[in-house]
């Protein structure tokens, strides 16, 4: 990981068009307006492939969506590399872009997943509902003094103490949605 300048990619994603399922790129949104030192941040409606070339140039990459089912107001969780062969290239989700970002270019950036639970879906509205937008607030708390950690290798430590606290852990899963929409 030698000749990065950049340590933390941050991804928010989801769909703002369905409510809560905006609730990455609204935290994306907040942080990018930080525009804390040594933070990249990055937005969009779903990972593709082509972030793996991103990913490949930080030593942290956090990947923020919308949680479905948490039991807390969000859930940050360590995840790793899974190579898995799916239906379609458009969508990718956060382990198997770690994969790609190992496999093709030879690094291995440490993953988590922030899932801040959401609660409405099925409509359509650029707006969080009142529950998310708590979760959304409560996340904040957490990740932004996480993300001021001035060296790496502290925010590194910090990530993984976090992630292994088992109240901010929802059910073991590792992935950020853990049903489809």
């Amino acid at each position: 990981m030698s000749g990065r300048q950049n340590k933390v990619l941050l991804i928010g994603y989801g769909n703002p068009g369905r409510l809560d399922d905006g609730l990455g790129p609204a935290l994306a949104e907040a942080l990018a307006a930080l525009d804390l030192p040594g933070v990249t941040v990055e937005s969009n409606y779903q990972l593709n492939i082509e972030d793996a070339a991103q990913a490949a140039d930080f030593d942290v990459v956090i990947f923020a969506d919308a949680h479905l089912n948490c039991p807390g107001a969000f859930v940050f969780e360590k995840i790793e590399p899974v190579a898995e062969v799916t239906f379609t290239t458009h969508s990718i989700e956060p382990p198997s872009l770690l994969a790609l970002t190992r496999d093709t270019f030879g690094v291995n950036p440490l993953g988590f997943c922030l899932g801040i639970r959401g609660y409405e879906f099925n409509n359509f509205g650029e707006w969080l509902s009142e529950g998310a937008r708590h979760n959304l607030q409560r996340a904040l708390d957490f990740i932004v003094p996480l993300l001021k950690k001035a060296e790496p290798s502290q925010l590194i430590n910090a990530c993984l103490e976090f992630s292994q606290n088992d109240t901010l852990s929802c059910n073991g899963d590792l992935k950020c949605k853990m049903e489809s929409m």
